[in-house]
């Protein structure tokens, strides 16, 4: 089912509407995988947790897609969200590293089918209209807006971090309605 370029992965099931969520934002990527925790309380949101799940080059690829399994299935479980947002690979550079993001792509949304929780992915461009307004915003500009948006005193650090709330911000802003 396509929704507004958004691809819901895992269907919604009917549950009563509530007027708080947990939204889990998660930025792919090889050696860091950004995360991070949104509440939604009606049309006010806040910053619950972000982090990185990193993995280092040394060791076999298989290991590293196993360990953001593992660390992304460990998230899920202790945040509860309700949903899961997911950067969509919209093009690359180098051929090989996209491949290696795309099945780190694969173990995420594998992860969120095995939890039992929907996946919505959104492109870049609809992150960046939907957090600042301009679809060719630089990281800087969409950073600061994540500071903006969760009334935060700094930027959060690292980058993947801020990307990933960034998403998460993004779906916040997506009509459950339209979705379920």
């Amino acid at each position: 089912m396509l929704i507004v370029n958004c691809q819901l992965l895992v269907p919604m099931k009917p549950t009563k509407q509530s007027d708080t969520e947990i939204i889990l934002g998660v930025d792919p990527g090889l050696a860091s995988t950004g995360w991070g925790i949104i509440k939604k309380e009606k049309s006010n949101i806040s910053l619950v947790d972000y982090g990185c799940i990193s993995t280092s080059p040394e060791e076999p690829f298989s290991s590293r897609l196993k360990q953001i399994h593992e660390k992304l299935k460990k998230i899920i479980k202790n945040y509860k969200p309700a949903r899961i947002a997911l950067e969509d690979l919209f093009f690359a550079k180098n051929a090989k590293s996209a491949l290696k993001i795309g099945e780190v792509r694969g173990v995420i949304k594998l992860t969120a089918i095995q939890c039992q929780v929907p996946l919505i992915e959104f492109t870049p461009l609809q992150i960046k209209q939907a957090i600042t307004g301009y679809g060719r915003a630089d990281k800087n500009q969409i950073s600061q807006m994540v500071k903006l948006n969760l009334n935060l005193k700094e930027i959060p650090k690292p980058d993947h971090a801020a990307d990933a709330l960034a998403i998460a911000i993004c779906c916040s802003q997506t009509n459950r309605k339209l979705i379920t």
